[in-house]
């Protein structure tokens, strides 16, 4: 269940300042008080939601140990910085909150991989279902960048396993099917992993090529 969120809301000089790409025009276009805004975390806390405002990156990593998500009230070509900065203190759940400040016209494009959006025409009931929605489409994707990272280290693992076959099949001068299992036995002794020990071999083989290479472009 979530319970508390940090909000940035690119009214803010602070917060807009900080943008890398956020130029003058755009930052002074934006309102300075923004009562919509003010009126929707006013609601957000009503509802029982712990809000901390966040006007920068430093307190953006200050409050994010508090927090259950981010909330991102900022143009939509903000989005993608503001997205990484938060995910680079603490991988959560982002939100977007659209009002009239964050998406000003329909020509708006909103590229950026957000969990869920939140606004201030919500009710209770709808709000809450999108922060459920969100979370569950954070956890999804989340997984699967998991389980996406265990593939490509499955593949590594193959092609340094590949690799030192054929390098043992060069130099023993033996078959890929008894080097495949002389890395097995070899991982069982040292009790290590065979792409590990596979590793090894590779990674000497390279070096002893390299300094054959080097003393033959010096002589």
């Amino acid at each position: 269940m979530f319970q508390s969120f940090v909000v940035i809301q690119e009214g803010h000089p602070s917060a807009s300042a900080s943008v890398p790409d956020a130029d003058e025009a755009s930052i002074s276009s934006l309102p300075q008080d923004n009562t919509t805004f003010s009126a929707a975390l006013n609601k957000l806390r009503n509802m029982g939601f712990r809000l901390y405002p966040a006007a920068n990156p430093e307190e953006l990593a200050f409050y994010s140990s508090k927090a259950d998500a981010f909330v991102l009230n900022v143009r939509t070509e903000h989005i993608g910085y503001w997205r990484a900065a938060a995910l680079a203190v603490r991988r959560l759940p982002v939100f977007w909150w659209c009002d009239r400040q964050s998406f000003p016209s329909h020509e708006c494009r909103l590229d950026a991989e957000i969990d869920g959006m939140l606004g201030g025409g919500m009710t209770d009931l709808e709000i809450h279902c999108a922060i459920q929605v969100g979370a569950n489409h954070f956890f999804r994707r989340t997984e699967w960048a998991q389980e996406k990272e265990q593939l490509l280290s499955r593949l590594e693992e193959r092609k340094r396993i590949d690799q030192a076959k054929h390098i043992l099949t060069k130099i023993k001068g033996i078959t890929e099917a008894e080097a495949y299992d002389f890395l097995r036995k070899q991982a069982m002794n040292e009790r290590k992993r065979m792409a590990d020990v596979a590793g090894s071999i590779v990674s000497v083989y390279q070096l002893l090529h390299n300094e054959e290479g080097g003393r033959k472009r010096r002589s």
